[in-house]
Order: C-alpha cells, then structure tokens, then sequence
C-alpha cells in the first residue's frame, strides 16, 4: 500500500484504529453524562465499533442522542490521546479505585509479570491494548452514528451478567456516513428472515431453535438450486455419495473431531457405544474411499455429498439462515496425486467461477497459510501453499495472504464474495488436506506397483444451502431470476369467464416445467397485479375475452413493465430461453 493511503479508510489496519478510538470516545462521552456506568470492552468490528456497559438504566434512543452530543464535543475538544503501562499490581488497584469492576477481572487473567497498557484522554483513562488515533480531533464530529443497543453477556457467558452492548459506526467524511446509513437501509428491506416470511420461503420457530424449516415455496427454490448444483458437479466429473448422519464414537477420535470439537456436536448413546451427529462430511467420505482399493488410473477421484450436518451454536449467535444449527453442506472430496495438486485447484476455481457468474457474484480470493497449530511436515505445507498460489496467478487471478489462518491439516483458499450492495460473505472454500489420507491409512497403487497415500482437496462452493440461500435472498432482495423463482407465471384472468381459458394457460406452463399459479379470486385485478409484485413474482398473464377470443396473453413483469400481447408459444419459448439460459434479470 501506498504511503499516502497508509493514513485512509483504504487501510484495514487504519480504519480498524479510527473505529477503536471512537469506542474510547463513546465510552468516555458515557462516563461523563453517568459516572455510575461500569465499563466492560470496547472493540472495533467489521463494520464499526461496540462498547458493552453496566448501566443501572436501559439505554434508550434519547440516551444515544446525548451520547453522540457529548461525542461531538469530544471531537471538537482534539484531546491528546497518551499511552502509558503500570505493573499488574499497580493496574488491578487502579481500577478498583475507579470502581471498574470488569476492568479489574481483564487484568488478573493477565500474567502476573505483564506490564499493563492504558490510554489516557483528558479525564478519561481505560484499559486497552491499541493502538489509537494520536487525538480525538482526528474523528470528524459529523461523521459518525450510534447505530444500536443490545443485551450481551459479560464474555459471552449466559451465566454472567447480561450487560448492554452500544454499536456506532464512523466514516472520514459525512457524505461517506450518509452513504453507508443508506446502504443498512437497504440492508434492512433485504433481511433474508424478513422476505422469506412475506415470500413464503423459510421459517424459524421456538421449538426448533437454529433449526430451519423450508416451506413448499421455498422447497421449490432449494431443489431448483441443488438441481443445478448436480447439473454443474456431473459436467465437471464428479460423483456423487451420500453418508450416514450418524457414526460411532471411534470414528470421530480417528478423524481428531471427538478431542477438537466434542463441545460442538450432538452426542447419544446406542447399544452402550457413544455416538455423534455429524459436524461434517469429511470421515464417511474416508471411508467410501477405503472401501476399495484404488489405482492411480482412478485418480483424481472427485466426490461430491450434499450431507445433513448438525453444529452446536450458541443460541445468542444464531441468526436466520446465516448461522443455523443443522444445515447442508455442498461438499466435495477430491483425492489425487501430488503432481495432480495444481490441475485439480484450477479445476475447482473454474467451477466456482461458472457458478458464482451465474448469481452475478464477484469474489476475491484469500490464501490461508500454515497456523502455529499445525500437524504434518513444513516442506509439504510449503509445497502445497506455492502450489495454490501458482494455481491462482497462472490462471490470472489476484489474491491476499491471511497469514497464519489456514486449517490445522493444510493451507486454504477462501473466496469472499460480494454482493450487490457490496457486502462480502465467505461461502465457498478449497482446502488442501495431507492428514486425514494418513489418519485413516488412504491408499492407491501407483504406477510402480507400490502403495502410495492420495493427497486431498476439501471443497465447497456454496458453503451451505441454506445459508446460500440467505445470501441470494438478500442479493436479489427476493426478486430472484426467473430460473430460480419458485413461482415464475401467475395467471391473472379478468372475468370469470376467462377461468377455464387461464386454467389451461397453467395446465400448458406446467407441462413446458414452468413454475405457474392462477390468481381465481373475486378480486379487482389491479389489487392481483399488485399482490403478485409484492410476491416478486416475474411474470403476469392477464388474460380477458380478447384473449380468450385471439388465443392470446397480456404480458407484465413484476416491475411494472407491459409487453403487450403474445401467442402462449411465445411466451413459453420466451420463458425456456430465459430459464435455460440462467439470465439473471426479467
């Protein structure tokens, strides 16, 4: 990065210390209008900042205009803002003198020869490891908002106290505000939870927690999806397994999920043997592979399973079809040789490059290397690490280290996408793997005769159904492409005597594999019209006698627009073009 974007918003690393400096001065502006407030943390996100308070009140909306008020005067003040450090000790007493109960408790889980930071601006002093902004003035006055409040236990512990969480966003600039607050707007109208009950998609009951249930319509769109998913998957020479959801305890403590993640998956006992509920896919796809011997002429052998798996979530982190406890994962498990390791990683890049264009989903790529916990030989992980890269900038593309994140078992490729208000969502992923092949002892028999261990991609390009269905929900704001629509036709007579006609426009839609309704209600025809808009149903045939008379249909789109009168055939030619083609607009 340049010298001069250093100091912008262009900078992650600049924007995360803008955002971290104004928690400090939120939480400053809350201490001086109620000294009685205790303060826990305040951390900068991904979009904005939070600080969590212990208030003998709930914060409501006047609370924050006053908040943001006292902001503003901090800002204009350009207070210095000074770094210093006191011994562990000297910190803890600190503290308890200012009455900063939760403050106190940070520093004694510090070791006990660490020295203490803290940041001091004007009367304000809190713990915190920075960096900072070198003054208050530095945030512009009109450039930021206090977004939300929320319940939020002390460390994430529902057996600790539920404080109240403050979230507040800043920009450089008022104009940059402005325009992010209008982008949430639309973020808000485009709430996949809210436009899958008004669509009559998806929906999220009490009794099953995390637990998603998809509706008929919503079916419609699901299997619409996995059809193409098989379409895609055949054409690129995969095969396709499905594995129990269900497997003993030995499994999972040879495939290192029953010491890492037991907290995480749903246990039960059968004939005194522990068994889990698979997290994932990976071990029953082992041993589909150990089930037969294999030749290096099989090889690559690319298995894809659209597999039920259950994850226990905390239930403060579930969030409609984004974080669910039970989803299914569009997996694939590649086995090959060494040499084989670049082709395949192409391969796969060029899949996820047909999908993603076909939802008018860009991406950026992320190399995840070796973390400090890692199994196996470092020369493979820098075999396989170089081999991802060179996979991706021989095809042309660009990419960015995550350094130190990929998997214990191997280096990944994440692909972040963007939608089109140009949020980003992590969904499909390529991960080399060198250690399940040798925990559960995969063999081929290589050219020489000899018996060698297959190396593996783990890969996803959806990441899951149904959170990829959240994402397209709200990328298309539930206005999807005629392909995907779980209803594509309604047919909107105008009289009762055009019924029996419009009844068998629906009977012709069905047989060309044309999702279509009729609309048969004693309704004026403009409130059909409107009912089906707000349904973002794609396309309306209003049928009346002419129609009926000439053989016809009146064609309108959802947005409105009128194309006039057309025979059925070429409506219906109109439709396959459209639907076999996958466009991505009416």
């Amino acid at each position: 990065m340049s010298e001069e974007n250093l100091y912008t918003f262009e900078n992650p690393e600049y924007r995360k210390t803008y955002w971290h400096t104004c928690s400090h001065i939120m939480a400053q502006a809350v201490k001086r209008l109620w000294p009685e407030v205790q303060l826990a943390i305040g951390p900068a996100i991904d979009e904005g900042w939070y600080y969590d308070f212990d208030a003998p009140f709930a914060f409501t909306p006047e609370h924050l205009s006053k908040i943001e008020a006292e902001m503003k005067k901090i800002c204009k003040e350009r207070v210095r803002i000074e770094r210093s450090e006191k011994p562990r000790a000297e910190a803890i007493a600190y503290m308890q003198e200012k009455n900063e109960p939760y403050k106190v408790e940070l520093i004694e889980d510090l070791p006990e020869d660490a020295a203490i930071s803290f940041y001091t601006q004007g009367e304000f002093t809190d713990l915190c490891a920075g960096p900072h902004l070198d003054h208050t003035g530095r945030v512009k006055h009109n450039g930021f908002k206090l977004t939300s409040t929320c319940g939020a236990y002390w460390r994430g512990d529902s057996n600790r106290k539920m404080l109240q969480r403050i979230y507040g966003v800043a920009f450089p600039s008022k104009e940059d505000l402005e325009a992010y607050l209008q982008r949430i707007e639309e973020a808000k109208k485009r709430d996949h939870r809210k436009l899958g009950k008004e669509l009559g998609l998806y929906m999220l009951r009490d009794e099953g927690p995390g637990f998603p249930f998809f509706l008929p319509k919503g079916m419609v769109l699901r299997n619409t999806l996995i059809d193409y998913w098989r379409q895609v998957h055949k054409r690129y020479g995969y095969v396709e397994i499905s594995t129990p959801i269900m497997l003993n305890r030995q499994l999972w403590e040879r495939s290192g999920h029953w010491e890492h993640y037991k907290d995480n998956m749903y246990t039960t006992v059968i004939d005194d043997t522990d068994f889990a509920i698979k997290p994932m896919n990976c071990p029953g796809g082992m041993l589909v592979y150990a089930s037969e011997p294999h030749s290096y002429r099989d090889l690559p052998l690319r298995v894809g399973e659209l597999g039920l798996v259950h994850r226990h979530e905390l239930s403060g982190a579930l969030h409609g079809l984004f974080r669910v406890r039970c989803f299914t994962q569009d997996d694939a498990h590649i086995f090959m040789t060494w040499d084989q390791m670049k082709d395949e990683i192409k391969n796969v890049v060029k899949l996820f490059d047909e999908v993603y264009s076909v939802f008018g989903l860009s991406y950026q790529i992320e190399v995840s290397t070796m973390p400090e916990d890692h199994m196996g030989d470092e020369k493979d992980w820098d075999f396989a690490t170089e081999t991802l890269k060179q996979a991706v900038t021989e095809m042309g593309k660009d990419y960015v280290i995550n350094e130190g994140d990929g998997a214990f078992y191997g280096p990944k490729l994440d692909f972040h996408l963007s939608d089109s208000l140009g949020r980003t969502w992590q969904c499909g992923t390529i991960q080399l793997d060198m250690q399940l092949p040798e925990r559960f002892e995969l063999e081929y028999v290589g050219a020489d005769g000899e018996k060698h261990r297959p190396v593996m991609i783990h890969r996803v390009v959806l990441g899951s159904i149904e959170r990829f269905i959240g994402v397209i929900t709200e990328h298309f704001a539930g206005a999807f492409p005629l392909w995907l629509s779980p209803v594509q036709v309604k047919v909107l007579p105008v009289t009762d005597r055009a019924h029996e006609y419009a009844k068998s426009l629906v009977a012709q839609l069905t047989d060309a594999d044309i999702q279509a309704e009729g609309d048969y209600r004693s309704e004026k025809l403009g409130y059909k019209i409107r009912e089906a808009q707000m349904q973002k149903i794609p396309y309306m045939l209003v049928v009346g006698d002419r129609d009926v008379e000439n053989n016809t249909v009146s064609v309108r789109t959802r947005t409105g627009e009128d194309l006039g009168a057309m025979t059925m055939e070429a409506f219906i030619a109109k439709c396959r073009e459209e639907i076999d083609t996958k466009k991505k607009e009416v």
